[in-house]
């Protein structure tokens, strides 16, 4: 795919049906175009800095002016999609500074809740934090699609967040992950990213289940490092935007 901030021609091989995709499941229309539009900008379907104009995505999809637009809106909502004047929606290409303030507040965030989640949660949050984690496993192997992964990931996320005991550190740390999700994307788009991060949350749940803080801490520190150094040099290839330095 020809990364621009225009929209390109795709070719066949390229092509994804996602009017196909619409209708498969009993659920809104809203809801399921939202669906197919976010699994299209995090598989990348729709570049980073590639405008989405209406009119084609009405074509493409089969669904009326409105009920794109409303999906857009969401989009934008959760940090996706921007809308700038005269040129219309357009993929969201963070920063380097936004990226990396972003991967800075995870990284303070998400070590104070697994601390957290070590030091107070019951046996049975732990079991809960083990199956989602397997959970996630399984979702990555193989040729797990971008979005059932995230899924997952989200999942254990908010079962570690439940965990924690802190109310104020979940509703914020669930707010810094929207917003980093085209990031986490890119980060498992990259060859073996996958699998290596399946592994380095696997050492973190086994320190949880030690009940070793520290280790946890280490590990948790570990994976967002990776994480980031995978987002930012993915995002740098697929939009062409350079994020020199962001991952010394």
């Amino acid at each position: 795919m020809t990364v621009s901030g225009n929209s390109a021609p795709r070719s066949s091989a390229e092509s994804v049906d996602l009017a196909a995709q619409v209708g498969r499941v009993a659920a809104p229309l809203r809801q399921q175009v939202l669906d197919v539009l976010r699994q299209a900008i995090l598989s990348f379907h729709y570049a980073p800095g590639q405008r989405l104009i209406e009119r084609e995505l009405i074509e493409e999809i089969g669904v009326s002016r409105t009920t794109i637009r409303e999906a857009l809106r969401e989009l934008a909502a959760e940090g996706l999609v921007k809308t700038i004047p005269q040129k219309g929606a357009v993929v969201v290409v963070p920063s380097p500074q936004e990226a990396l303030e972003l991967y800075e507040l995870r990284a303070v965030l998400e070590a104070l809740a697994v601390r957290r989640f070590t030091e107070v949660a019951s046996d049975e949050q732990v079991a809960e934090l083990r199956a989602a984690f397997e959970q996630l496993a399984e979702a990555a192997s193989g040729e797990g699609e971008t979005l059932r992964i995230l899924k997952a990931k989200d999942h254990f996320y908010d079962v570690l967040l439940r965990g924690c005991g802190n109310r104020s550190v979940h509703s914020t740390l669930s707010g810094v992950q929207a917003r980093l999700s085209l990031l986490r994307a890119t980060s498992l788009a990259q060859p073996g990213r996958t699998g290596r991060s399946v592994q380095e949350l696997r050492t973190m749940v086994e320190a949880i289940e030690a009940r070793n803080a520290e280790a946890a801490v280490r590990a948790c520190n570990h994976h967002i490092e990776q994480a980031k150094r995978a987002g930012l040099e993915g995002l740098s290839a697929s939009s062409g935007v350079p994020f020199s330095g962001a991952t010394v």
